[in-house]
Order: structure tokens, then sequence, then C-alpha cells
């Protein structure tokens, strides 16, 4: 198995398989209501919904690395409100999120081992570290997300 398949398996089974971790984005976030998402726990804390709106827009930024694309992170680090706390507002960034995930899977269909040697310009890093890295990211805040939802 090349080492792309390898990365792509991983990052699925992080979004909605069987990682060793036990828990996944999608199944975390398959009972979580906009209430539940919007809600701030503590003034200090990002809400579950910051967290997934911050999750998909790294996601692109990595995915659009790789693509070759020089992108600058604004200040926010992609920490926004969210302003409307519907439902419908939540379920479109789920799909979101799921969006992003078919993304990166169409992307790994393509990629080569060899360019996972690249480096990115602007950071010096390669895409291996960069691969890797929003995995880890997605884990990091996976974590955070389920801290949070037993708070609820």
């Amino acid at each position: 198995m090349s080492e792309n398949k390898r990365i792509s398996d991983l990052y699925q089974s992080v979004y909605n398989g069987n990682p060793w971790l036990e828990v996944t984005l999608a199944g975390t976030l398959s009972n979580v209501t906009a209430e539940q998402a919007y809600k701030k726990i503590n003034p200090n804390l990002n809400t579950i919904w910051e967290i997934v709106n911050h999750l998909i827009q790294w996601r692109r930024n990595i995915l659009q690395r790789m693509q070759g694309e020089t992108i600058i992170t604004p200040d926010h680090n992609y920490f926004v409100p969210v302003l409307d706390p519907s439902e419908v507002a939540w379920e479109q960034s789920l799909q979101t999120l799921a969006k992003s995930q078919e993304a990166w899977n169409t992307f790994f269909e393509d990629f080569d081992d060899t360019d996972l040697a690249k480096i990115y310009i602007n950071n010096g890093h390669t895409y291996y570290e960069h691969i890797h890295g929003i995995i880890q990211h997605d884990v990091y805040h996976l974590g955070q997300i389920v801290i949070l939802k037993k708070m609820l």
C-alpha cells in the first residue's frame, strides 16, 4: 500500500471510520443540535460550532497549499463568531465539513507519494508535514469538542 493511501485512510478514519482513538468527527457531531453547538460553556472557550467552522477553514487552507496556492492565515486564525444560530445554518456547517472531507478524499486519489517531500515555500514545511499536521489538528479539536459536549 502506498504512503498516500495509508495517510488517506487515516484521515478518513478520523472523520467517520474506525480510528484508534475510538471517536470520530462525524460521529461526535451527529447528535449535536444547533443550540448545543452555539452554546458558550465559558467566555474563555470557543463553542463547538466555532471549532467546527475553524476546522473547515483550516482544512481548506492546507488543501489549497497542497494544490500550490500561497495562503495567508488571517489574524483571527479562523475563529469567528457564529452569526446565524439556526438549525439550518448548523446543518450547513456540518455539510460543509463533510464536503471538506470529500475534497480531501478527491485530492488523495491523484496525489503521488513523491509529492510528500515537496516544500511549501511560505513556511519551509513539507507537504507530508502539512498533511499530518491537518490530521493532528482535527484530532486536537475533536478532543475539545468531546469535552465541550460532555459539559453541555
